[in-house]
């Protein structure tokens, strides 16, 4: 049974190692402790039977949050993780008081892009260049509650 819950200090070293399995350029475990030191951030962790299956993090400024990660493990997905945890932290999101979220997404990561969309995330520009390794355009991609 996957738990979604709040991702604690403790979480950040095996957040950190999916993060290297899943990105081309990972946040490092102190990357993560910085980011859950931020007063307004939420970083929320699917887990199953103790082994994390996905997370994704936020940062709220004002009446604005920007999702930074979203990650599932390869071996869970399609199992409607990342939908879970979109859902949370859109409704954590609405509690504080944000009134639009963004995102960016590789143009070519249809999986997400068709999650983000199924959310009620509108796709809004371009950053032309914006991933390295390999390099490649984002769409930005905007939530309004």
């Amino acid at each position: 049974m996957i738990v979604i819950r709040p991702m604690q200090q403790s979480d950040c070293k095996a957040v950190s190692e999916l993060e290297k399995e899943v990105f081309s350029q990972p946040w490092s475990e102190q990357g993560f402790l910085d980011a859950l030191k931020m007063k307004e951030s939420i970083f929320l962790l699917a887990e199953e039977e103790g082994n994390i299956a996905g997370y994704l993090g936020m940062y709220v400024a004002l009446d604005e949050g920007e999702i930074t990660n979203v990650a599932v493990a390869p071996s869970k997905r399609n199992a409607g993780i990342g939908d879970r945890l979109i859902k949370e932290i859109l409704a954590q999101a609405k509690e504080k008081g944000v009134a639009q979220v963004v995102l960016e997404v590789r143009v070519s990561n249809a999986p997400a892009i068709h999650l983000y969309e199924k959310n009620g995330f509108r796709t809004c520009g371009i950053r032309k260049g914006f991933y390295e390794f390999p390099k490649e355009d984002a769409y930005i991609m905007m939530y309004n509650q």
